[in-house]
């Protein structure tokens, strides 16, 4: 192997290491933010996702000129990995709209709990636990519902990117 094909092979590797660590982490971790409400760190992370992606493209790009140096393309696990790393970037994508989506939703969420007007469906009446009287509380706005609903997507979609990084992983290092 020649130093050219090692350059490639060692920047396939640290591309590897470096930009699918923080999309997994990001993907990881966005659940929790959507959960708590923090819409800075979501844009935060969906910002990460985002580049970190887009840069994970190299790892496929170094990938192929690697297997076809190695003229390896009539191997299954490589065709296989290049089919299954293809996968991942498209449920990455689904990933940054999901992301999107909760962020909005998130955002919309205070305007829209002050729009429940009092005494209406909207409004929840909760007993206090003395038996002093009951209180008047604003049943959450179906954004946040949204909201929730796209943290379970997001987590879904990230265990499956995650599985499919481990199986892309199996691939290179058995190589059956």
């Amino acid at each position: 192997m020649s130093f050219a094909d090692r350059l490639v092979l060692w920047l396939h590797i640290a591309f590897a290491i470096f930009t699918i660590g923080p999309v997994a982490l990001a993907i990881s971790s966005t659940p929790r933010y959507i959960r708590r409400r923090d819409i800075a760190v979501l844009r935060y992370l969906s910002r990460i996702t985002m580049m970190f992606t887009a840069a994970s493209l190299l790892v496929l790009v170094l990938g192929v000129v690697l297997g076809q140096i190695d003229h390896a393309f009539s191997h299954p696990w490589l065709s296989v990995s290049i089919t299954l790393f293809v996968v991942a970037i498209a449920f990455l994508i689904l990933i940054i709209r999901e992301q999107r989506r909760a962020i909005r939703a998130l955002a919309e969420a205070p305007a829209d709990a002050g729009t429940a007007a009092p005494g209406s469906e909207a409004q929840l009446l909760l007993g206090d636990a003395n038996g002093l009287g009951a209180q008047q509380v604003a049943a959450p706005p179906a954004t946040a519902h949204l909201a929730s609903v796209e943290r379970g997507k997001i987590a879904a979609f990230g265990g499956v990117v995650n599985l499919l990084w481990l199986v892309i992983l199996v691939l290179m290092v058995w190589r059956p």
